[in-house]
């Protein structure tokens, strides 16, 4: 039996991972800015403790981490799920829609895991699974700042693999691609109110396709949830878990034409070395 604790618990991959855990038997802590919303989507269970959390309050999140571990003795897998997007071009952004972006995805996601990695360490043991995105791997025009964050989070999770790791703590950044959840309704997609027509062609065609893609995407949100869930007992768990068919395309595609890049651009790259010394006295 492990504990989880869920960021974003109330809807979308959170409460639909938060009821597989349930259901096997696992203990829960599922969090959302109102507790009851939890309750409402996941019933009332012995093994369930509903929690508020704004991951942007990081004394909030110590008093929910401590409460867990109150409750179950220990976190055994921490899964940061907590987030949402905004569409729009860079430029068309305001400061304050960035930095409510930021508080959220990174700044929140950073705040849980100090909160509970205290517990985890002295456990000696733990699983974080932060939820990224198939754009936390390749940017794209309209979500920009949106992949910016998860860029982040990439950067993170990659060093906290290598820093717990050592202590029997292995981190996970999941990358799905587009599933059909409601990621690309309004309860979880911010779109920028300002439109400048420049970008109409870019950034704005990415507003129509989101639109046309929304509730018609290839992702089976109970697959990646079951997945997620055996995933927390896999051995030797990789730093990067990308889900979906279009991530696994937008991999490969950024890894051909970065190598092309490489190879066109290999002289260039190599000549901003410092000599070798036997090329200096030769």
């Amino acid at each position: 039996m492990k504990t989880w604790f869920i960021t974003g618990a109330s809807r979308g991959f959170g409460a639909r991972l938060a009821h597989l855990a349930l259901q096997q038997g696992d203990n829960v802590v599922a969090t959302a800015r109102n507790a009851a919303s939890v309750t409402d989507r996941l019933g009332q269970h012995s093994n369930l403790l509903a929690l508020p959390l704004d991951v942007t309050d990081e004394e909030q999140a110590r008093a929910a981490a401590a409460r867990a571990v109150e409750r179950f003795g220990r976190i055994d897998v921490l899964l940061n799920n907590a987030g949402f997007g905004l569409l729009g071009a860079v430029e068309e952004a305001t400061a304050e829609e960035v930095e409510r972006l930021y508080r959220t995805n990174v700044f929140g996601l950073l705040g849980v895991t100090r909160a509970v990695l205290p517990y985890m360490r002295a456990q000696r043991s733990g699983r974080i699974l932060n939820i990224s995105s198939i754009g936390g791997y390749r940017s794209a025009a309209g979500f920009g700042v949106y992949c910016s964050t998860k860029f982040a989070v990439e950067g993170l999770s990659e060093a906290l693999n290598q820093e717990l790791t050592p202590l029997g703590i292995h981190v996970t950044v999941v990358e799905p691609g587009y599933f059909r959840t409601d990621f690309l309704d309004s309860s979880s997609l911010s779109v920028s109110p300002t439109r400048i027509e420049d970008y109409n062609s870019t950034a704005g065609a990415t507003r129509s396709r989101a639109t046309d893609l929304n509730h018609s995407q290839p992702g089976d949100p109970a697959k990646l949830a079951s997945v997620l869930v055996a995933f927390a007992d896999a051995v030797n768990p990789p730093v990067r878990l990308p889900l979906g068919s279009d991530t696994v395309a937008a991999i490969e595609a950024k890894h051909a034409a970065d190598t092309a890049i490489v190879a066109e651009w290999r002289q260039v790259s190599l000549s901003t070395d410092f000599a070798p010394p036997e090329a200096a006295n030769a």
